[in-house]
């Protein structure tokens, strides 16, 4: 058989076909994919889209924005120069009204209101002694005032304001330095020298002669080991003895009733009223039962009620 001739036409198509097919090639081995497989799935890395634009601080028409060099973030700026204050005059000590060695009804007064705001604790006296010059200094001290432990007009201007005229009761010590409120005296307390012990009040009042020259509070025994009452007398005293059964320390005991006795309680200054005494009458003001115990005798009475 005789050779056919192939037209011009197919022979520019075939030609064109093979580059069509040599160009997709290369491009398939240039993305890894050999020709004729399927491409392999896989993570499509998205294509990132513009986010919104940061917004502008607002300039003028006329004015563009300048942002800070790296050089001068963080570094302080300049404080204005400020004219140099001028020290106010050093307050001067006014003339003394009342001061150490004064005695009456002054001192009294200034004591009780001292006490009323815990710049003294105890009973209040006439005499103007260490403790109450102690008392104004540290109260001169706290508000800036010349110290000099007698009151001036300052000082006493400054006391006045910050407390009351003093009731009756604070000028006669009926009311203990921590707070409670005696009830009715006694009849029985009015006469001789007495230990006047209020269950109603928690109060002990020591009184001579009918008048109260000291007053603390006291706690009573629990339920199961209750206070006696009764009228009792002080059979002994022991200024630093220790309890036999508890192995506590009972400073300042005076004895009145088979074993119980007044005297100084640390757990009840430490605890308060959350305790409570074996049948002894507690105090927690360690001042007012060294004073008390001081001056009381073996035989005074100890009268124990409720007001």
């Amino acid at each position: 058989m005789g050779k056919r001739a192939v037209p011009m036409m197919t022979i520019v198509l075939l030609a064109a076909t093979s580059g069509l097919a040599l160009v997709v090639n290369a491009a398939s081995a240039k993305l890894g994919h050999r020709p004729g497989h399927p491409q392999a799935e896989g993570p499509v890395a998205a294509t990132p889209t513009p986010g919104p634009a940061s917004p502008s601080l607002p300039t003028s028409p006329n004015s563009t924005t300048s942002r800070p060099s790296a050089a001068t973030i963080g570094r302080p700026t300049a404080a204005p120069s400020a004219t140099p204050a001028t020290s106010a005059p050093a307050l001067k000590p006014g003339k003394r009204l009342l001061g150490p060695g004064d005695h009456g009804p002054q001192v009294r007064a200034l004591q009780a209101r001292l006490r009323q705001i815990a710049w003294m604790s105890g009973a209040v006296t006439d005499d103007y002694g260490p403790a109450t010059t102690a008392a104004v200094r540290g109260f001169q001290a706290k508000r800036g005032i010349p110290v000099t432990g007698y009151v001036d007009q300052r000082t006493r201007q400054r006391l006045e304001a910050m407390t009351h005229s003093p009731t009756e009761a604070e000028l006669t010590n009926a009311i203990t330095p921590m707070g409670n409120t005696p009830g009715k005296l006694d009849p029985r307390c009015t006469t001789g020298r007495a230990l006047c012990i209020d269950k109603t009040s928690r109060t002990l009042r020591w009184v001579v002669d009918g008048k109260v020259r000291r007053t603390v509070d006291v706690r009573f025994g629990a339920s199961y080991s209750p206070t006696r009452e009764g009228v009792f007398h002080v059979y002994w005293k022991d200024a630093d003895h220790v309890s036999t059964l508890y192995g506590s320390a009972m400073p300042d005991s005076m004895f009145f009733s088979r074993g119980q006795a007044v005297h100084y309680s640390s757990d009840f200054a430490a605890r308060g009223y959350t305790g409570a005494s074996h049948g002894c009458v507690n105090v927690r003001d360690r001042a007012g039962i060294d004073r008390i115990f001081s001056q009381v005798h073996v035989g005074d009475k100890v009268v124990i009620y409720w007001s």
